[in-house]
């Protein structure tokens, strides 16, 4: 038996503004079987996740770039 999807997601590169999506979801919705298309807005408190798993994978990238120890 083989597996059915009933929702896609697409996730955008850089968080884009209301009038450069248009264009987007309208090709989206063009695609044969496509129902909907919705938008999820950015919000703050996801920007300050992003930023902070950048720092931390920054960090631990210094830090194995930085070691002195060897394989």
């Amino acid at each position: 038996m083989t597996d059915r999807y009933n929702t896609l997601t697409v996730v955008l590169e850089n968080d884009m503004r209301d009038e450069d999506v248009e264009p987007l979801i309208a090709a989206i919705e063009q695609l044969r079987g496509v129902i909907s298309v919705s938008g999820n807005i950015a919000s703050p408190g996801l920007y300050a996740a992003q930023e902070r798993a950048k720092y931390e994978l920054r960090n631990q990238i210094i830090e194995v770039l930085t070691s002195s120890r060897t394989l």
